[in-house]
């Protein structure tokens, strides 16, 4: 049975991609991300901050997102994150309008029965869904009461587990 890393590598292949250790190193870090990362996050990694450059990291996601192999989330002026589709894998995500944080939900999703019915009523091959759910997370929520709403940039609060502490 081939690695999953094979079989993503598989997928970029058949979109055209070259294989390259770059490539491989990305696919293998977004393969063991527990969450969702950003570029800055993913260039800086241990498997790809001494292999390649951030420009580099960036072309390789924008390629991978072009052929569907990596799913760009996050809200418009924020930073963007990445995160790898699998056709056996499957998330639905919680995103702060307030620090930008994205947290992937283990949950029951009720869309998947929808999705079957789509996919018989159409014909559709390959379909599927991913919900992204948006709120104000506790570390944005100033002392239970009304949120902030201009809270601006990086998250300054420790407690949000955003990630975009700086």
């Amino acid at each position: 049975m081939p690695s999953a890393v094979n079989q993503v590598i598989a997928r970029c292949r058949e979109a055209g991609l070259r294989r390259t250790k770059a490539l491989e190193e990305l696919l293998e870090t977004l393969l063991a991300a527990e969450r969702p990362m950003t570029l800055t996050e993913l260039a800086a990694s241990d498997r790809l901050a001494n292999q390649c450059d951030k420009a580099t990291v960036f072309r390789l996601l924008q390629r991978l997102a072009q052929h569907g192999i990596v799913r760009r989330l996050g809200l418009h002026e924020r930073a963007a994150y990445f995160t790898l589709l699998l056709p056996d894998r499957h998330n639905d995500y919680l995103i702060c309008t307030g620090c930008g944080s994205i947290t992937a939900i283990n949950a029951p999703c009720p869309v998947h029965e929808l999705e079957e019915q789509i996919r018989q009523q159409t014909g559709y091959r390959g379909l599927y869904h991913e919900l992204e759910f948006f709120g104000i997370c506790p570390g944005c929520e100033p002392s239970g009461n009304e949120p902030d709403r201009e809270h601006p940039g990086p998250c300054q609060r420790p407690a949000c587990g955003c990630g975009n502490h700086g």
